[in-house]
C-alpha cells in the first residue's frame, strides 16, 4: 500500500521514519501577516509552470525527493495525491498547525476521489511531540480516524470564518460543535486571546511579556524561548520579536531597554537583529506598569497595525476580545 504523509514544518522528522513513500511539508504561517489570496493558493496547488518563485509551489517543500519524482513534482497537487492508496495528515495541536490542517482539508474537500484515502492522526500534545523521531512502533500508538463529511464541513466552516474581515465568525465558532476536529477548539481559543484586550489594547502574548518582565525576566531569550513560562503558543520567534518591538519602540513605550538600533536594521538582517536582542536588558516603564495593572490602554498612545486571519487590526478598527467580542 502506497502511503503519502502531509504535515507541517514541525513534522520534518517524519521523512526519516519510512512510514510513507514521501512526506510533503507545508510551511505556511497563518498566524502572522495577511493571508495569501485565493489566486495564490490556486497557483500553489496547480501544475508547476516554471514561472513561480521558489517556495510558491507545493512540491518545493517535499523532503528528500528521489530522482524518480522529477516529473511528478510538476503535477497539480490533487493529481499527485491520486497516486496514493492512503494519505495521512499529521498536524499537532498548536494553533499554527490546526490552521494549516483546516486550510488543507478545505482544499481537499473539492476532490471527492481523494476523500476515501484521507486519514487524520490525532496528535495529543501530552502524548506525542511531532518534532520527535517517529518509528512504526511509536506511530502504531497514535490514534487515526478516517476523514469524513463531519471533519470536512467543520474544517471548511472554520477556515472560511478565519478568512473573513472581522473575527466575529471565529468567535461564534466556539458555540458550535467542533468535536470532529478535537484540537480545533483550544487552538481557536488561543488565537482569539491574541486579539486586543478590551481594557489594555494588547493580546495575550504581549500581556504575558509584561507579566514576565514584572517578575524580573530581563532578556529576550526568556521571553522568546521559555514557552513553559510564557504559556502562549501562537507566534514564532520572529513574530515575538515584532510584538516586543511594538511594545518598546512606539511613541509611548511599555518596555524599556530594547536596542533602539532595531528601528534602522533591515528586517531581513536576522543576525544583526538577533545580536541586538541578546544584549538588550528589558524592564517595564511606568506606563507599562499601568497597562499591566489595566489602568491604561496601550492602543490609545501607540500605533496598532497587524493582521489576525483576514482581519486587519488598526487603531481605527481595533476588534477586542474580552468577555464578549466588541468593536469600538
Amino acid at each position: 500500500m502506497k502511503r503519502l504523509i502531509l504535515t507541517s514544518a514541525a513534522g520534518a522528522n517524519l521523512a526519516k521514519s519510512k512510514l510513507a513513500e514521501i512526506v510533503v511539508l507545508f510551511f505556511f504561517r497563518f498566524t502572522w501577516g495577511p493571508l495569501p489570496s485565493s489566486d495564490y493558493f490556486a497557483a500553489y496547488f496547480g501544475a508547476q509552470s516554471g514561472t513561480l518563485r521558489p517556495g510558491d509551489h507545493w512540491s518545493d517543500w517535499g523532503t528528500k525527493w528521489p530522482s524518480k519524482f522529477k516529473e511528478l513534482r510538476k503535477l497539480p497537487f490533487a493529481d499527485f495525491c491520486e497516486r496514493y492508496d492512503e494519505i495521512e495528515l499529521w498536524f499537532d495541536p498548536s494553533p499554527d498547525d490546526q490552521l494549516q490542517l483546516i486550510w488543507l482539508l478545505d482544499y481537499l474537500a473539492s476532490y471527492p476521489e481523494l476523500l476515501k484515502k484521507l486519514r487524520l492522526r490525532l496528535l495529543a500534545s501530552d502524548l506525542f511531540d511531532l518534532r520527535d523521531r517517529v518509528s512504526e512502533a511509536s506511530a502504531s500508538h497514535i490514534p487515526m480516524v478516517d476523514v469524513q463529511a463531519r471533519e470536512l464541513s467543520t474544517a471548511r466552516m472554520a477556515w472560511q470564518a478565519y478568512r473573513t474581515p472581522t473575527p466575529e465568525a471565529c468567535a461564534n465558532l466556539l458555540w458550535s460543535d467542533l468535536s470532529a476536529l478535537l484540537m480545533l477548539r483550544p487552538a481557536l481559543q488561543e488565537l482569539l486571546a491574541e486579539l486586543p484586550s478590551s481594557s489594555t489594547g494588547l493580546g495575550a502574548t504581549e500581556m504575558r511579556f509584561l507579566e514576565l518582565l514584572s517578575r524580573g525576566f530581563a532578556n529576550t531569550n526568556a521571553l522568546f524561548h521559555l514557552r513553559s513560562q510564557r504559556r502562549t503558543y501562537v507566534f514564532s520567534e520572529f513574530d515575538l520579536g515584532s510584538l516586543l518591538e511594538g511594545l518598546a519602540l512606539g511613541p509611548r513605550p511599555a518596555v524599556a531597554g530594547l536596542g533602539d538600533e532595531l528601528r534602522t536594521i533591515d528586517h531581513g538582517n536576522l543576525r544583526a537583529r538577533h545580536e541586538v536582542y541578546l544584549r538588550s536588558r528589558l524592564s517595564l516603564t511606568e506606563f507599562g506598569k499601568a497597562v499591566l495593572a489595566h489602568q491604561e490602554d496601550f492602543s490609545r498612545y501607540n500605533p496598532i497595525d497587524r493582521w489576525w486571519g483576514g482581519t486587519h487590526l488598526t487603531n481605527d478598527k481595533l476588534w477586542r476580545y474580552g468577555a464578549v467580542l466588541t468593536k469600538p
